[in-house]
């Protein structure tokens, strides 16, 4: 269904022509263009013979669409994934091996973590299917392409994000401020991290975009979100990141909420439930940490020092 915008002006062109789809892409393409085309349906396993080369079919349901599947010809070796192993990058190169490697990694684990990371367990499943094929080249729907130099390192890294295996060494403190003094608790919680050993990194979501964030939350295992109370709830850019996060469901992390307020407060509980509710994002969640007006240097020492024995405790439990 997806990247079929331009078969309707293809098919006047060729209206004889059959059209190969599984059951999920004929419904989708029938609904969508209402058009009953010469639709042939294939399964996974089923081959189809073009010349002097086969095409396999795998159906990959839910990466990321319904009907997506992976199409592989084994006289050439190469593996047509559509969405899998995707990036949204342009550039005049056609192969990711004439790309420096961080770049288009770091761009494949950017469409990995806001599009692709919802679907984890169907993923794995997927990797273990097309493992038993012998793969030269890999060829997405979205971006560059892999080959044989560069294709041991996107598997590797899919396994690891298919899988949830985060970094137990990297903390991400999100958040955004009004007067400064949840940003004081953020550089607080940040020294905290840092004296035990795991780099953390800030991120203020007044200056990073949420997209950017959850590339960074696909491989940190402490992600602590902050906000002051506003109008006895939270900010809103806080309130579109918690809801973004959550409908791209990372797993296996351990959260942490915290924020400052005037008389309320409600802010820090809102987001402790958030992050840790099994309903919403289903965290391991750390004590709150929640300061009223402007927290004074004796009161964010005992906040550190409090925050560093969790960490600890944290540490010799896992």
């Amino acid at each position: 269904m997806d990247h079929s915008g331009g078969l309707p002006e293809l098919l006047k062109l060729i209206p004889a022509a059959e059209l190969y789809a599984n059951a999920n892409g004929i419904k989708c393409l029938k609904r969508h263009f209402k058009q009953d085309w010469n639709f042939r349906e294939i399964k996974s396993g089923d081959t189809l013979k073009i010349g002097k080369r086969t095409l396999t079919f795998l159906t990959t349901p839910m990466v990321h669409w319904p009907d997506n599947q992976f199409t592989y010809c084994p006289e050439e070796k190469i593996l047509f994934s559509n969405d899998g192993f995707g990036q949204h990058i342009a550039s005049n190169e056609r192969f990711a091996k004439d790309i420096p490697s961080g770049i288009v990694l770091e761009e494949a684990k950017k469409y990995y973590a806001n599009i692709v990371l919802p679907y984890s367990k169907q993923v794995q499943k997927v990797l273990e299917a097309a493992g038993k094929w012998d793969i030269n080249m890999i060829c997405p729907s979205h971006g560059v392409i892999w080959t044989a130099e560069n294709i041991p390192v996107i598997l590797s890294a899919y396994h690891n994000w298919a899988h949830n295996i985060a970094d137990r060494h990297r903390a991400l403190i999100i958040y955004d401020t009004m007067w400064k003094s949840t940003q004081k608790l953020a550089y607080t919680i940040a020294s905290a991290f840092e004296e035990e050993g795991i780099n953390a990194q800030m991120l203020n979501l007044q200056t990073n975009h949420i997209s950017d964030i959850m590339t960074a939350v696909l491989d940190a295992k402490f992600i602590a979100v902050g906000s002051p109370t506003l109008n006895s709830s939270i900010l809103p850019t806080v309130a579109a990141f918690l809801y973004y996060l959550k409908g791209l469901s990372p797993r296996n992390k351990i959260g942490l909420s915290f924020g400052s307020y005037g008389w309320g407060g409600q802010s820090i509980p809102i987001i402790h439930q958030l992050l840790g509710d099994p309903k919403e994002c289903g965290f391991t969640m750390l004590e709150p940490i929640q300061e009223q007006y402007i927290p004074d240097s004796e009161e964010l020492n005992l906040i550190k020092n409090n925050l560093r024995q969790q960490i600890q405790t944290c540490r010799e439990e896992q």
